[in-house]
């Protein structure tokens, strides 16, 4: 599946623009089987979709997904206006062993009706099983209206099967804005001033680390330390190089990884900079990725790259802002102008094509619940791919952080490169070797052990 090339990025940066200054699209007057009050406001949601599925009541609808708690909340309320409306249930399931279990629950014939992939290269192997449906003619028509730019990434074989979720930013640094203030430590703008500032904090604060990190993530650990090999990569090659390396135009162990994997190393393998609150290198390999910015608000470590969905994780209480507790910087590149951003997003894929889950998939890929989704995000993580969402419902500052990325002129956005990856690459080897990177294996190993396993066409 091909990346966004850099017409198609500019385009997606106008989407986020036009839901930015856009107006919602709003609930229709049409009532259907009746205007249902939203739970997350005074507007109503158009049930007049829904009806056109038939007598729901009583029906069931299974979600699987690797969105778990916290983040799972804002979801979980934002199916009440449908089930309102149709009388179904929704019965959510977050795990993180989601990517391990998911091609097992399918073999097994014990397949969810709803499965929230995080990765087009998985959406790839799941259609290759046969299991998955093609996206109903109500989903397609939401999907070309609102949402044309990802429509790409839910396509395999020419085939439309899964429409996109949501979307976030990974290219920040969270940060705490006070202790910056007492160090007297200024936002870097380049690659060269976030290793000069990892540095002097170093060397100024020897009960504390410049950096916390954590990979592990159940059967998914690891994928943290590939989010910083992508990030990297599209600083230091730029991202046609990028492009190349995800659809193997150019081998993974290519000399452009090799320097990318480098600087990254730079940070995460060097124990004057790592992992404070937690221990040493090795110990970033076992502690879990919701658990790895926490040091911050202790003072233990200064900075962790993780996106914007990481917000939703800070303990409740724990100011989000420029002036807060807690902020986050965007991760710079080689130069000031150069504004490489690395994003990612879920998708829907169905298992099933009863009346139920076709009425679900249509809701999800609609404005609605959009709109309703972030009226039910309190924690941020908000941001969609639905250029007809309500923008003014942004109201969580890291949101509107994430959005002004996006929508950067000078941005180059890149979507997560190991979820286009095959899946026995980019949900596989590449995590394993990272993990196996941080705890000890070398550079050259890594990238050789990961391009041999890459499949043979």
């Amino acid at each position: 599946m091909a990346l966004i090339s850099t017409r198609r990025a500019l385009a997606f940066s106008g989407v986020l623009a036009v839901a930015l200054s856009a107006t919602a699209c709003g609930s229709g007057d049409s009532g259907g089987s009746g205007d249902t009050a939203s739970s997350g406001g005074t507007s109503s949601i158009d049930c007049a979709p829904y009806t056109a599925f038939g007598d729901l009541k009583g029906k069931t609808v299974t979600v699987y997904t690797s969105i778990t708690a916290p983040e799972d909340g804002p979801h979980i309320a934002s199916y009440k206006p449908f089930e309102d409306c149709t009388g179904v249930t929704i019965k959510y399931e977050g795990s993180k062993e989601f990517e391990a279990q998911l091609p097992v629950r399918v073999k097994g014939g014990n397949a969810p009706d709803i499965a929230y992939l995080p990765q087009p290269g998985l959406l790839q192997t799941m259609v290759a099983t046969g299991q998955v449906k093609p996206a109903p003619a109500e989903v397609t028509a939401n999907v070309d209206k609102n949402m044309p730019d990802f429509k790409e990434y839910g396509t395999v074989d020419g085939t439309f099967y899964a429409a996109a979720l949501g979307a976030n930013v990974k290219s920040f640094v969270w940060y705490s804005p006070q202790m910056f203030a007492d160090g007297g430590y200024q936002i870097p703008k380049t690659w060269d001033e976030l290793l000069a500032l990892t540095d002097k904090i170093s060397k100024d604060n020897p009960d504390a680390k410049p950096w916390c990190a954590g990979i592990e993530s159940g059967d998914a650990t690891g994928w943290p330390a590939t989010d910083w090999v992508e990030d990297v990569m599209l600083r230091t090659a730029g991202a046609e190089t990028y492009d190349k390396w995800v659809k193997h135009e150019i081998p993974f162990n290519d000399p452009s990884v090799a320097t990318a994997l480098a600087e990254v190393g730079k940070i995460l393998k060097n124990p004057a900079y790592v992992n404070g609150g937690f221990g040493d290198v090795k110990t970033i390999a076992s502690t879990s990725f919701q658990d790895a910015g926490q040091p911050i608000l202790d003072g233990s470590c200064y900075m962790h790259r993780q996106a914007s969905f990481y917000a939703a994780n800070w303990p409740e209480g724990t100011k989000v802002a420029e002036d807060g507790d807690v902020w986050a910087f965007y991760l710079p590149s080689k130069t000031a102008e150069d504004r490489p951003v690395l994003g990612g997003g879920e998708f829907v894929a169905a298992f099933a094509d009863r009346p139920e889950v076709k009425a679900f998939q249509t809701y999800l890929s609609s404005v609605e619940w959009a709109n309703e989704r972030a009226k039910t995000c309190g924690s941020g993580g908000c941001v969609t791919a639905n250029k007809n969402a309500d923008a003014s419902l942004l109201k969580n500052p890291v949101d509107k952080l994430s959005a002004e990325q996006l929508t950067d002129a000078n941005a180059t956005f890149r979507f997560d490169g190991s979820d286009l990856m095959p899946g026995a690459v980019g949900a596989g080897t590449f995590w394993k070797g990272m993990t196996d990177w941080i705890t000890g294996k070398d550079d050259k190993s890594t990238l050789d052990y990961i391009e041999q396993s890459w499949p043979k066409s």
